[in-house]
């Protein structure tokens, strides 16, 4: 008796079980059936947006079906992060996701998404370096020079960067914890002025975003004398990276990648993870991310979803033994 309702119920299971895939291949073959949105969690203008619009653009044709672009600025990120945390998880919004959307749960305390709980990924898509530029008046001409000098003069060096917690501002902590050193973070509004006080000589040094210190770099207001990116940029192959300057393993830098709601099913990943990786590899797409210095990526969710979890776990460590807090 009660091994035929045993057989029953695993019947049962198994039927479901099949009509679910079949269901999900279904569901695979027509996607997309209606627009899709793909939210921004930054104004209109930045290199999220401009990505973004890029990515959109390419996906309508692929696809069949318009993808629209909706900035959902604010709150750091976290508005766009919890409308893609709350909707559907049909493959129907996307979220574009930056470094902060991984790193701003372990600033701050109340941030209504969990970045690896919350959502699907479906790949990294490119990686963009920050530079170490110091004043012309450092004598510091390499990553090696540059950590002795500190060692020598223990508090007396001072590094800028915009906004506290972001890409900039964890790159010299990362390279003050892995160099043991003593220098000071000195907080800027934004990565203008932070450079701006580099250039006046205001403080020694400081990890610019490319795009932003390639041009004080070629007027020799500031020096360069690294990548924090695991390789060399194909922009500047003489650059060194620090990892191979001195300071094995380091790595800092801002991704984008692309993340839908946790439970879409894996069917409509793929196909998405299909389309962007295409994406990436058109040569129109590859210049422009040149331009900015940026490299693709183009990863597998599962390498994506790995990639965020260790990038949690080096952040929490930096962020503690730092003790950066946003209020």
């Amino acid at each position: 008796m009660n091994m035929n309702r045993h057989k029953s119920t695993g019947m049962k299971i198994c039927v479901t079980f099949l009509m679910s895939c079949a269901v999900t291949a279904v569901c695979a073959q027509t996607y997309p059936t209606k627009p899709i949105r793909l939210i921004v969690s930054t104004s209109a203008g930045g290199p999220q947006d401009i990505l973004a619009r890029q990515l959109s653009a390419y996906l309508s044709e692929s696809l069949g079906k318009q993808v629209v672009v909706d900035n959902r600025a604010g709150g750091s990120g976290t508005i766009g992060a919890e409308l893609v945390a709350r909707s559907a998880p049909d493959g129907y919004t996307m979220l574009v996701s930056a470094t902060n959307f991984i790193i701003l749960p372990l600033l701050v305390g109340n941030v209504p998404y969990d970045p690896i709980r919350d959502f699907s990924p479906i790949t990294l898509m490119l990686t963009s370096p920050n530079i170490l530029v110091v004043h012309p008046s450092v004598a510091a001409t390499s990553v090696k020079e540059l950590i002795a000098l500190a060692r020598s003069q223990p508090g007396k060096l001072n590094y800028s960067a915009g906004s506290s917690g972001a890409s900039p501002h964890l790159a010299g902590e990362l390279f003050k914890s892995m160099a043991k050193l003593d220098i000071v973070h000195v907080p800027y509004k934004g990565t203008a002025p932070a450079l701006s006080a580099l250039v006046a000589g205001q403080v020694q040094l400081m990890f610019s975003t490319a795009i932003a210190a390639v041009p004080q770099i070629k007027s020799g207001r500031v020096r360069a004398l690294a990548v924090t990116s695991a390789q060399r940029s194909s922009q500047d192959r003489d650059l060194p990276t620090i990892a191979e300057s001195g300071l094995p393993g380091y790595e800092c830098g801002v991704g984008y990648g692309l993340v839908m709601r946790a439970g879409t099913p894996q069917t409509i990943v793929r196909v998405m993870n299909s389309h962007v990786l295409k994406f990436l590899q058109r040569p129109e797409t590859k210049a422009s991310l040149a331009a900015e210095w940026s490299e693709g990526i183009g990863s597998s969710p599962e390498q994506y979803t790995q990639s965020m979890k260790s990038d949690i776990a080096r952040w929490s460590k930096v962020i503690k033994e730092a003790k950066i807090r946003l209020e």
